[in-house]
């Protein structure tokens, strides 16, 4: 079984769904709203133990939320380890949803990881395959952990979100950055030469070549590229290429777009196979 390590974010998510997003001093009123646990890094968690892996996931909470993260990842069945963080609050992220399915998201960092925390996840990393980061933790914490993975002979995936500038000298220790048009954009082409990017509705982009999306009624598209993410690092573990990676990450992706908020969204394994024998 294929072995992933997550250092990310975990926190409250806010959906509301509105006919439109906001123009300039405009009041919209929200059609409904749900509440979930969720961030870049528990998503692409959760996305990598549906798709088949054994999941370490390693994050910060404030003690609003800590025993509320702490029972998540063990319904989850994803090895949790948490720090907790006191006189802080946990991140939250608020999404609204217009009624094409597109989204726009504010996030509040909250509680955040440190370097030294990054120590009590240090077995974990060295006994996986992949280690799989996003930008939503301090730079230090995820250059401590590819650190960490270098050493083992890790591979390390790196999803540059939200986007920040990456120094060539750390992408040259990335197995795989995974950004999508505007991220690979504001990074540059010049730091990235192992890079697969995605493209929404247009699949991804591979070696050159397009991998297209799938065809698919269109709901929610949050928590796609997590989804993407977590299904490629466990195609990844399990020793396939990156074009066939690719092409049951972006099934899986394209499955998830078709229901509402996040969690609830992410596909089993079983669902993607049996979608890509049915194309």
């Amino acid at each position: 079984m294929a072995k992933i390590a997550v250092i990310g974010i975990c926190g409250n998510s806010t959906f509301m769904t509105v006919d439109h997003f906001h123009q300039n001093g405009e009041t919209l009123k929200a059609d409904s709203i749900f509440t979930e646990l969720g961030g870049k890094g528990i998503n692409q968690a959760v996305a990598a133990k549906r798709f088949g892996a054994e999941v370490s996931f390693l994050g910060a909470a404030g003690a609003d939320c800590i025993n509320s993260c702490k029972e998540f990842t063990t319904k989850n069945a994803i090895n949790g380890f948490w720090v907790k963080k006191e006189n802080e609050n946990t991140a939250s992220a608020f999404i609204l949803t217009d009624k094409n399915g597109e989204n726009r998201v504010t996030v509040y960092r909250g509680a955040e990881l440190c370097i030294d925390d990054v120590e009590i996840f240090e077995d974990e990393i060295k006994s996986s395959d992949v280690l799989l980061l996003q930008n939503e933790v301090p730079e230090a914490v995820n250059e401590k952990a590819i650190e960490i993975a270098n050493e083992s002979n890790v591979k390390v995936i790196l999803n540059p979100a939200p986007a920040r500038t990456l120094k060539k000298e750390l992408c040259d220790k990335i197995y795989l950055v995974v950004p999508n048009e505007q991220e690979k954009e504001f990074i540059g082409d010049a730091v990235l030469e192992n890079c697969i990017t995605t493209l929404g509705s247009k699949g991804c982009l591979v070696n050159g070549e397009i991998i297209p999306a799938i065809k698919t009624n269109v709901v929610d598209t949050t928590g796609a590229g997590d989804t993407f993410c977590g299904v490629l690092a466990v195609c990844i573990a399990e020793g396939m290429d990156l074009k066939t990676s690719c092409v049951r990450a972006v099934t899986a992706s394209g499955l998830s777009v078709s229901k509402k908020h996040v969690i609830d969204s992410i596909p089993k394994r079983e669902e993607v196979e049996r979608r890509m024998k049915n194309e």
